[in-house]
């Protein structure tokens, strides 16, 4: 990709792998990946994505997560069971009615459309599900005594010691989010609600596909998941290694 970005859009296919610094078009190549379409605009949008959705997300599944994890109820197991069959359901499943009900709606083209199938996730709470069963429930019972709400035993104690996984979700989560292409091809057809991968449709025309400035435009939307990653690789390895484990 990084090759391609920087060369002669006649050379990508002749000689994939070589790299002469005479025949460079890195600056022509990325000044059409940033003028032919708004990219600022599409990542704008991206980040509106999946920010929306993660903060949704954890908020539903940590508290879900809490309940099937240290609290005792009817119908606990049936509810975790129901979890674990949401993990074997492909999105393409439900994409037919959710998008009849947000065009019968009129939300199509918005925000909410391209965040609104991602607010409930089955994989979050089987993670963090696994991760609150390793907190010693005597401290939790100690906390009840002390007149602890089920939200300030959330906020105040498992959370903090959940960081690890909850960092290693949220980096499950902006990535698939980000690069998200199926759903907002489904739900958006204007401009000013596109995402960044849907924004690289715009260098496709009848004349063909442009090659440089593509994958230009790949390399920019490429780098913020990378930054993300450097940012909480620590623990995004110390949540996927130690999470179940007591």
């Amino acid at each position: 990709m990084i090759l391609a970005a920087v060369k002669n859009p006649a050379d990508i296919f002749s000689d994939p792998f070589s790299l002469d610094p005479a025949k460079l078009h890195a600056g022509e190549n990325f000044g059409k990946a940033l003028n032919a379409a708004p990219m600022g605009l599409f990542m704008l949008n991206s980040l509106i994505v999946v920010v929306g959705v993660l903060s949704v997300q954890l908020i539903t599944s940590i508290a879900a997560a809490h309940a099937l994890a240290q609290m005792k109820f009817r119908g606990q197991a049936l509810m975790f069971g129901l979890v674990l069959f949401a993990l074997c359901i492909p999105v393409q499943v439900p994409a037919l009615p959710m998008y009849i009900a947000l065009a019968k709606l009129g939300l199509l083209n918005s925000y909410f459309s391209l965040m609104f199938p991602w607010f409930f996730s089955a994989f979050a709470i089987f993670l963090f599900r696994q991760q609150f069963r390793t907190f010693p429930r005597e401290i939790i019972n100690a906390a009840r005594i002390d007149g602890f709400t089920e939200i300030e035993i959330i906020v105040r104690l498992i959370v903090p010691s959940a960081l690890p996984a909850i960092a290693a979700f949220s980096v499950f989560s902006v990535t698939a989010h980000w690069n998200d292409l199926y759903w907002p091809l489904i739900v958006v057809n204007v401009t000013d609600r596109m995402t960044a991968p849907l924004g690289l449709l715009n260098f496709q025309s009848a004349e063909g596909v442009s090659y440089g400035p593509l994958m230009a435009a790949a390399t920019i939307i490429t780098l913020p998941l990378i930054c993300v990653f450097l940012l909480a690789r620590r623990y995004f390895v110390e949540g996927v290694t130690m999470t179940g484990v007591k």
